[in-house]
């Protein structure tokens, strides 16, 4: 059986509470400390062999000092008295000779609180297995994909990875907060060539909080081989405007643009093409944008943020109009509203602002519904590099994916870039796909979005 991260010798909420009492006695006048703990385990075969295994523990204490408007930040690893005691005295001294900031602090005390209950973050089978069952996991999922066709001649590996953590936050308004997560996964990616040697490769994968939830390797491996083999004899498109569809995973990259874009700390410094649009309509009607931090089992779920504010549930589209800005308490101090219960931080560092789950409601059709109402377009599969200007909305990026023909797959297509702008993406919005698959904190159904620009020949 794996080991497992223990804190039988350091008390975790003792040792933050003292933190924080320490902090004040030694002349704070907010505290906020937060220690984490943690074991991960990851592995990738190739070609059957065992290419690299990791095995890992790791622990940390951060604290966030004020002394009246001025802060800091420290962290350490060492959480013995002597190193607890240099981490608290180092930040009351940064602090003291860093600038003022009227808008920094800790939340007010109305404002802090947790979800109760169990929100389904925590299994004890993500770390049941041994490593040699955790190995056969990955060599099975490329065992599977290599298998499917005589054509799938190489890999770049397969992988299974599993980790536990625990997190508490307290801080000098009395609040302690903490809960433990889990989550494992599986991936494929093999590799194909055809007669003429010209190779492609794509990839599949499976995540969950337990190991009930995860597809079986063999599953993994199919699909992994299946997208792969669907890319061979792949060719470019000339330069034109037709629909384009995106797939769940793509239309995801896109949503995550938008939470970019509604994030609090570039509305504040005027770097979105969202800043001042709150309540204004810049979207299309069937365009609604959810984040909830609360649904059980979420990749973005947990009981409190990193400021120890209850997560919720946040409207931040609404049939087309701006309702919300994400906010944690310092950017929503900026723009003079509430926090959103948003605030994101590891152990060193201000928060910054992190999504909970983040989605775009679903319509009715299938994915293959709506790539059957296409005469002529592209579906993309997959986005190369990164070109999105968020101060304008301008978006660009190099894609691969199939060409639709009267409704049809008909051959795969890459090397071509599709362009547009975000704010005219999101308010052409033809379609939106029924099929919400979590996979991430950030989901998103198939969608088709009239007018982009597709670049190739």
């Amino acid at each position: 059986m794996a080991t497992t991260v223990t804190s039988a010798e350091v008390d975790l909420r003792e040792l933050v509470a003292g933190v924080v009492k320490r902090a004040v006695e030694l002349g704070a006048s907010a505290v906020e400390s937060v220690v984490s703990e943690g074991s991960e385990f990851s592995t990738s075969v190739r070609l059957g062999e065992v290419e690299t295994l990791k095995e890992s523990g790791s622990r940390g204490l951060g604290v966030r000092v004020f002394v009246g408007q001025h802060s800091a930040n420290t962290s350490t690893s060492d959480l013995s008295p002597e190193g607890v005691e240099q981490l608290v005295k180092a930040a009351i001294e940064l602090a003291k000779i860093t600038s003022e900031d009227p808008m920094s602090g800790i939340p007010a005390p109305e404002q802090l609180g947790q979800i109760e209950g169990d929100l389904g973050l925590y299994y004890n089978d993500v770390y049941s297995l041994s490593n040699e069952e955790r190995i056969d996991q990955a060599r099975r999922a490329e065992k599977a994909a290599l298998a499917v066709d005589k054509r799938l001649t190489n890999s770049e590996g397969g992988t299974f990875d599993a980790s536990i953590g625990r997190k508490v936050l307290a801080n000098s308004h009395g609040f302690v907060g903490e809960y433990r997560s889990s989550y494992c996964s599986i991936s494929a990616v093999p590799i194909a060539s055809d007669e003429a040697g010209n190779m492609q490769r794509d990839y599949w994968y499976s995540v969950a909080r337990t190991l009930a939830k995860l597809e079986s390797p063999e599953e993994v491996g199919r699909i992994a081989a299946e997208r792969t083999l669907r890319r061979l004899g792949a060719r470019k498109v000339k330069t034109q405007k037709v629909p384009i569809v995106f797939d769940r995973q793509t239309a995801g990259a896109l949503l995550d643009h938008i939470f970019d874009a509604a994030n609090g700390d570039a509305i504040y410094r005027h770097a979105s093409f969202l800043a001042g649009k709150l309540g204004q309509k810049p979207f299309g009607s069937n365009l609604t944008v959810f984040d909830d931090g609360t649904i059980p089992g979420g990749f973005g779920t947990r009981p409190f943020d990193g400021e120890g504010v209850p997560t919720r549930r946040t409207t931040v589209i609404e049939n087309g109009e701006l309702k919300n800005y994400l906010l944690n308490t310092y950017t929503a101090k900026k723009l003079g509203l509430a926090t959103t219960g948003n605030a994101s931080r590891g152990l060193a560092g201000t928060p910054g602002i992190g999504n909970g789950n983040f989605y775009l409601q679903p319509g009715e059709k299938s994915q293959e519904e709506i790539i059957k109402g296409v005469k002529q377009g592209l579906l993309v599969t997959e986005f190369l590099g990164f070109g999105v200007n968020l101060v304008t909305g301008d978006f660009s990026r190099g894609a691969s994916g199939m060409w639709i023909e009267n409704g049809e797959l008909a051959y795969p297509v890459e090397e071509i870039t599709v362009a547009g702008n975000l704010g005219e993406m999101f308010s052409n919005l033809a379609e939106i796909g029924s099929d919400l698959i979590w996979r991430g904190a950030i989901a998103c159904p198939t969608l088709r979005i009239e007018g982009m620009t597709i670049a190739g020949e």
